[in-house]
């Protein structure tokens, strides 16, 4: 099972992923495919992305049970402590 999420993403990008994924809402794609598949999905996620935001989360044998790469500018940034993907928030502009 793989979880693709865009935002910002061009049409022609959310058009190439609905033809791999299944578009559940806006944005957010689902699918089963293997790991080979996955990178090539992954790979027109960033030829395609531009100014908008992705992440992909996959079912993999860690102790957290899945593991996830982001790309583009997002407040949430994924640190590693200690073996274990976390996400940081970073600090939002002040109103």
């Amino acid at each position: 099972m793989m979880i693709v999420v865009v935002s910002n993403a061009p049409p022609r990008l959310r058009g190439r992923l609905a033809a791999w994924l299944v578009e559940l809402r806006a944005g957010v794609y689902v699918g089963d495919y293997s790991a080979r598949t996955r990178e090539m999905i992954w790979e027109q996620v960033l030829a395609g992305v531009d100014e908008g935001d992705a992440v992909m989360v996959w079912k993999a044998p860690t102790d957290q049970g899945y593991e996830f790469r982001t790309h583009g500018k997002n407040r949430r940034m994924p640190v590693d402590f200690d073996g274990l993907k976390l996400v940081s928030v970073l600090p939002g502009k002040p109103a």
